[in-house]
């Protein structure tokens, strides 16, 4: 949908002269207001959002692990980073999950299927990748050089622009964060 309320196209505006497409939103309600850009950023983000959670399913699928949700590929990704043991804490800190108990059915489904194991370091529940889960993370990144970081090298922006993208929505995300604190309040 975009800002005028319509769906595409150019209808007649005022004069029955065609009105420009405007901006590309899902809520044109919400466009109406002070930035029209903000929610043109929002319908982005909805979009890549559902296709970077289809991908990761649909890739690890490809790597010989069908079955996990996005959230638990997300878990499996962490826990592999640098090869470190994780607690519960430290996995839900970095991928912002709130809902312990999301992050906790995703682990022991991990867990199940042998590609994580959990032990204790005093009262602390540390979560570590297997050999398993290690090969279906390196099966993964070769599929994803293979189909994915080719064909946005080739046609996509640059690395640093990449780079820049993804600082700017880590900072958006804080802009959110205290958006959302401020509105519980109200």
């Amino acid at each position: 949908m975009v800002r005028d309320g319509t769906t595409g196209g150019t209808p007649a505006g005022k004069g029955g002269k065609p009105r420009g497409v405007g901006a590309i939103v899902s809520s044109a309600h919400l466009a109406a207001g002070a930035s029209p850009a903000l929610s043109e950023l929002e319908f982005g983000l909805i979009l890549a959002s559902h296709a970077f959670s289809r991908w990761m399913v649909r890739c690890m699928a490809a790597a010989g692990v069908p079955g996990l949700s996005a959230i638990e590929v997300l878990i499996l990704h962490s826990v592999r980073h640098r090869d470190r043991a994780k607690t519960l804490a430290d996995l839900c800190l970095v991928l912002d999950i709130q809902d312990t108990h999301v992050a906790t059915y995703a682990i022991r489904k991990l867990a199940a299927a042998g590609l994580v194991a959990t032990g204790r370091a005093g009262k602390e529940k540390l979560i570590r990748i297997t050999d398993a889960g290690r090969a279906a993370c390196d099966r993964y990144a070769e599929i994803r050089e293979r189909l994915l970081v080719r064909a946005t090298t080739s046609t996509g922006p640059a690395e640093e622009v990449l780079s820049q993208i993804g600082a700017q929505l880590r900072a958006l995300s804080g802009s959110y964060e205290q958006a959302a604190r401020a509105a519980t309040t109200l």
